[in-house]
């Protein structure tokens, strides 16, 4: 059975980072809010993160690149944790409309999750050979 989702989760790993990596660079805005005052160089890093997402999204969907697209992925999502922490901690709201302080608190555990999928999506297969579609 699990090989036989993996695929389609994959994909849908595959489309949910090179969308999200793609406003990075159309709406900066909202991401530059989180960014804690200590990171230097907020639009470089925003700029390198987007790219960072949308490589590791296409990655995913490329056999012999997948492993390091998931690993990549997963240390980019712990390297992005802190703007999450400084969102939650300062009431920072990224959209126009109000979120609850609840939906930033929530976004933390959440990243474990974000690890976890994209690992188990780059996993190989028992063989060691990567799977493929």
């Amino acid at each position: 059975m699990d090989s036989r989702i993996r695929p389609f989760f994959r994909f849908l790993a595959a489309v949910f980072y090179v969308f999200a990596g793609f406003l990075h660079f159309v709406r900066p805005a909202p991401y530059l809010r989180i960014m804690p005052p200590y990171i230097p160089w907020h639009l470089a890093l925003l700029y390198v993160s987007g790219a960072a997402e949308i490589a590791g999204g296409v990655g995913l969907l490329v056999p012999a690149l997948r492993r390091s697209a998931g690993w990549g992925l997963a240390a980019l999502l712990i390297a992005v944790f802190p703007a999450n922490v400084y969102m939650a901690t300062h009431h920072i709201q990224m959209t126009v409309r109000p979120m609850p302080d609840w939906f930033a608190w929530a976004r933390l555990p959440l990243q474990a999750l974000l690890i976890w999928w994209v690992l188990w999506c780059s996993k190989p297969n028992v063989s060691g050979r990567v799977y493929r579609y």
